[in-house]
């Protein structure tokens, strides 16, 4: 179907675009720019007045809780998720049941996603089998099922030498290996941010020690089998960095030339462990929000670029899971759909334009993801998301599209809706008029 989007505000982060532009599409494509190329004829005309016309966002965290976890959530419950949010490429992690460690569960995976569509889904394999950190995976055939990247999900490994094959494994096949640092002791059955706060709730703590040991582990194994003989022959993308102290460690391996980025999920950026009051499980997430001088660390290095890209982090959980006491709570909580607005609400704190903004969650993620997705480039797919920076919304249960409805910003008012999304040029989400 051939679509002009008319009268919207462009911001294309990877282009250095921001201007009233036109944007024209056929065949799922962006074919130009402004103005409508010989013998353009819409069939169907979109009118962004008053909106921003930016690429679809690109997440690196979602789960979509198939295959084995679907009284949590469903595939088809999350990927409209993904689209009512203006996601239009997601990396989900390996830690389904059974694990995403056999070429038949990716390709079943993709080939649903594909069905429903909707948002396109990369799959991140498993790097040890079942996760449990004793043998690598045959990461070459889950490559070729279609998996991007390699992970641990949130599962440590805890013999380094498996980690250290896993790391020369990748590198031989230029594979990227994901991992979210946390030592596998050290707070192992820690439920909060280990401070005055846990101290007074009387809560078992999980130190920053245990990401920073973990990191300083990971730096060490990447110089062993890192080689500058080759650019960029091993990539690692580390997960959810929650510290300051964790983000000076990964400020400093940059600086050397390790070949490294970092992401932080959404909730970080904005909550500390204070904000969990008395014991409000919504605010039990993993890794824990930890203290003011953390999300000041996270805030600084989301403007200086030592981290790379701002994530969701969805995790749904069900409602029996999550109204347990704080402890008890299962971690984790709806993202795709407050995506947006809370990274506005970052821009707008910290006085920052939309095009910086938007990078976080277009261009830099699809970079590290290595897929050709979060810009409009002419030729580009039309993964497309058009919204309204200034529409007020509340969050509530009613107002989430994902069947997980827990969120540590339930009763907040955001700023910033989805009006429209596109997928490779076909309109599949249209709502929230005001």
């Amino acid at each position: 179907m051939r679509i002009v989007i008319k009268n919207g505000r462009l911001i294309d982060p990877k282009n250095a675009l921001d201007a009233q532009q036109d944007v024209y599409i056929a065949a799922g494509h962006v074919v130009a720019i402004g103005q409508a190329p010989d013998g353009f004829v819409a069939e169907r005309s979109i009118d962004a007045q008053g909106l921003v016309v930016c690429p679809g966002l690109v997440d690196l965290s979602a789960r979509l809780r198939e295959p084995g976890y679907e009284y949590k959530a469903t595939l088809e419950s999350e990927l409209r998720a993904a689209v009512a949010g203006g996601v239009t490429s997601l990396a989900c992690p390996p830690d389904t049941d059974p694990v995403l460690d056999e070429p038949g569960l990716v390709e079943m995976l993709k080939h649903r996603a594909r069905q429903l569509h909707l948002a396109h889904v990369y799959p991140v394999g498993a790097l040890t089998q079942g996760l449990r950190g004793e043998q690598i995976t045959e990461m070459a055939q889950l490559a070729e099922a279609g998996c991007v990247a390699f992970s641990q999900a949130d599962q440590p490994i805890v013999n380094t030498q498996t980690l250290q094959r896993a790391l020369h494994y990748a590198r031989t096949f230029n594979y990227p290996v994901w991992l979210r640092p946390q030592d596998p002791w050290l707070g192992r059955h820690g439920v909060a941010h280990a401070g005055p706060v846990a101290g007074r709730m009387g809560l078992s703590g999980v130190p920053v020690a245990a990401e920073t040991v973990a990191l300083h582990t990971i730096f060490e194994l990447l110089r062993s089998v890192h080689t500058r003989r080759k650019a960029n022959d091993l990539h690692v993308h580390l997960c959810r960095i929650s510290s300051a102290a964790g983000l000076e460690l990964v400020r400093a391996a940059k600086a050397e030339g390790l070949p490294v980025s970092c992401d932080v999920g959404i909730h970080h950026v904005h909550l500390t462990d204070v904000d969990m009051g008395y014991f409000n499980s919504q605010y039990r997430l993993n890794p824990p929000l930890r203290a003011q001088e953390d999300r000041a660390a996270i805030v600084r290095a989301l403007q200086d670029g030592t981290i790379d890209a701002v994530c969701s982090d969805h995790t749904p959980v069900d409602d029996d899971a999550k109204q347990q006491s704080f402890a008890e709570a299962e971690a984790g909580a709806t993202g795709l759909e407050v995506l947006l607005p809370l990274t506005l609400r970052w821009a707008e704190q910290q006085k920052l334009s939309l095009l910086q903004a938007l990078e976080k969650i277009t261009a830099r993620p699809a970079q590290i993801l290595g897929i050709d997705a979060g810009h409009l480039s002419v030729g580009a797919v039309a993964d497309i998301c058009l919204f309204n920076p200034h529409a007020l919304w509340r969050v509530s249960a009613d107002a989430l599209v994902s069947q997980g409805r827990n969120s540590p910003f339930l009763g907040y008012e955001l700023s910033g809706r989805v009006r429209h999304t596109l997928i490779s040029g076909h309109l599949v989400y249209s709502g929230n008029p005001t």
